[in-house]
Formats: structure tokens, sequence, C-alpha cells
């Protein structure tokens, strides 16, 4: 326990989210999960200017005040900790709110987040909220992951070759996708492939990286990445191991 470095998430626990530096690193965790804020909120059926207004007060009351003052609902996960504030915050906001959208209307949303963004589309009327939202954070995950990624590359000068391989990073190659490559790239099939499996390698410590941020005790981090496994979904991930 000793040995795991201080994260984000950590700082902002022992500092009491107080000072410039948990500040920091609170704003920019929530930065980086507010589509999934965005997409939990749209599935209660908030039309998508008012999800992002209500994401925005969102944010402006966790950044504004104390909250862990209050009963800290999830201490080792930021994950936890922002979908249960986000629970409270939109059960409060619904009872006040006359923009929030009931009956059918709210199982037919396309948030119009698309994968050339970064994100997904979430229209599976099957979805719950909750759910909706790990998915969308488990994708933002693995997004930041594939960033960090592309730049370590260009830092070795290997970020041409990243590119033409970063399909095959979460989605297994079809028939002769491997070979048609190569032949493009004058390089043998064999190559590509044991390229891409290094890739994926070092993808997965990315994932990890990313995730470590969000936390406060190794354990947790193993928790969380079974968890980002199973939202999104292991069988369409298991190339690249998560």
């Amino acid at each position: 326990m000793s040995a795991f470095r201080t994260t984000r998430w950590s700082l902002i626990l022992q500092t009491r989210f107080g000072g410039p530096e948990a500040r920091d690193a609170l704003e920019s965790l929530c930065r980086i999960y507010r589509p999934a804020v965005v997409a939990y909120v749209r599935r209660h059926g908030y039309a998508p200017a008012d999800a992002e207004d209500l994401a925005q007060s969102f944010y402006a009351d966790i950044l504004g005040r104390d909250f862990h003052a209050r009963a800290d609902p999830a201490r080792g996960r930021f994950r936890a900790y922002l979908l249960t504030a986000l629970r409270h915050f939109v059960a409060s906001s619904r009872a006040h709110d006359d923009a929030l959208k009931r009956g059918g209307q709210a199982s037919h949303l396309s948030l119009g987040l698309d994968d050339a963004d970064g994100h997904i589309d979430v229209t599976d009327d099957g979805e719950s909220p909750d759910e909706v939202f790990d998915r969308v954070w488990a994708v933002t995950v693995l997004d930041q992951a594939i960033d960090r990624l592309e730049r370590e590359t260009q830092r070795a000068g290997k970020v041409g070759l990243f590119r033409e391989l970063k399909v095959f990073l979460v989605e297994d190659p079809q028939g002769d996708d491997y070979a048609h490559l190569a032949e493009r790239l004058g390089m043998r099939p064999n190559t590509i492939a044991v390229a891409v499996h290094r890739l994926r390698r070092r993808l997965r410590a990315q994932v990890g990286m990313v995730l470590n941020e969000t936390v406060d005790d190794p354990a947790c981090a193993d928790a969380e990445m079974a968890h980002l496994k199973a939202a999104l979904g292991a069988p369409a991930h298991a190339s690249i191991g998560v």
C-alpha cells in the first residue's frame, strides 16, 4: 500500500479537496469524464442542450462545495464517486426541472456521439442511465489510453505505422486484412501481426495507467480494470486484454 504512488484521486482525498493542486486534479478528472456525465443525463430524458447545462451545473456544484464533508459514496474510485454524486444531483434536479422529457421519448435517445470523436452512440433502449454512464466512461478511458499510446509511438518515431495499425487495436482483423496492409506497406503479414500484438500489450498498460490516476489503492485499480472490461464487453475487446 505504501509503495502505491500518489494519483490524482488520492491527492484529492488526502488534501480533502483543498488547495490548488487538488482542485486542478479534480477539474482534470471532471473534464475527462464529462462525456459520461452528459450521457447519463441524456439517458434520463434531457434534451442535448439541457443535458449540457445540467452537467455544467453538476460540475460547478462539485467544484464549489465540500463534497468530502458528506458521507463518502466510494472513497477508493473516482468513477464510483462521480456516479453516486451524479445520481443524487439528477434526482434532485428532476423534481424542479420542467425540461425533463418523460415517457416514450426517454427510451429513444441518440446522443450524437460517434467513434470519430472518441465517443460512442448510446441508443440501446435496454440500457439504464448507470449502464450508459459506464459504457461512455469505459470508451473515454480507452480513448485516453490510445491517445497516450499514439504520443508514445510519435516519440519513438513510429507514429506512421501506429496510425496504419490503430484500427486493429480493439478489433480483430478480418480475412486478409493483414495481408492487404502488408502488401501496401511493403511488409510481411507476420511482421504486421507481431506489431499489432505489441501495440495491444502497450495499450493495456496505458489503460492501466489512466485508471490508476482515478483510484487511491492498487486493489481498486484492479477492480476498475474488471469493471471497464465488463462495460466494454469482453468478447469485443478481448484482443487488448481488458
